[in-house]
């Protein structure tokens, strides 16, 4: 764990067994066999259509590379909300800037593990992001080989036909939005007050 942080360093938050802030480690060290437990985002891009932004992650990524996943994956910083990450990681990965940014499943938390051992181990909030315009996607070699939209229920259908065209956490978060009903633009927002307490940190700062 780091105590003092270097801020030329991207650092992720650290995670105890309560979902509750116990420090940083430097994003580029948490990444192995025995991936502490830390913070992460999922978003889920749509337009006015329902249609959704599916990528694929860059092929040199240490974690499930070359893998169709969701829109936009990250790690807020020590002191960033996760709304304010979600934007910075729109527009670094993909150059789209969202309209409206929300909260849909507050407390999805997965383990999973590629076949050469490196393990991902996160408590993940997933976002949905709505664009009014349609934007031209400019997806950054170092974190997207490609992106595409495509309606979501043809989506969902592959995914439930078949959840190893996915990375495994976009699987289970399918999983779960599919609940929430069809049309991903009517999902209802979840409250900030259900969030790990790890992120709401800094919204506590903020009061």
């Amino acid at each position: 764990m780091t105590s003092t942080l270097d801020p030329d360093v991207e650092y992720v938050v650290l995670c105890g067994s309560r979902h509750e802030r116990i420090g940083y480690a430097p994003k580029a060290e948490v990444h192995h066999s025995s991936t502490p437990l830390h913070l992460a985002f999922s978003c889920y891009v749509f337009d006015q259509q329902g249609n959704f932004l599916v990528t694929w992650r860059a092929k040199h990524k240490r974690t499930w590379p070359g893998v169709r996943t969701n829109s936009c994956c990250g790690h807020p910083g020590p002191d960033e909300v996760i709304p304010d990450a979600v934007a910075r990681r729109l527009t670094d990965e993909l150059g789209v800037v969202a309209d409206r940014i929300e909260l849909v499943l507050p407390e999805f938390r997965y383990e999973a593990t590629m076949p050469d051992g490196t393990r991902e181990n996160e408590v993940c909030p997933v976002y949905r992001a709505t664009v009014t315009t349609r934007p031209d996607v400019a997806p950054n070699p170092d974190e997207v080989d490609d992106a595409v939209w495509m309606p979501w229920a043809d989506f969902v259908a592959e995914v439930e036909a078949d959840r190893t065209t996915v990375s495994p956490w976009c699987a289970l978060q399918v999983e779960q939005l599919r609940a929430l009903g069809p049309d991903p633009l009517t999902w209802p927002v979840a409250e900030d007050e259900r969030l790990p307490d790890a992120a709401r940190e800094p919204l506590a700062k903020r009061h």
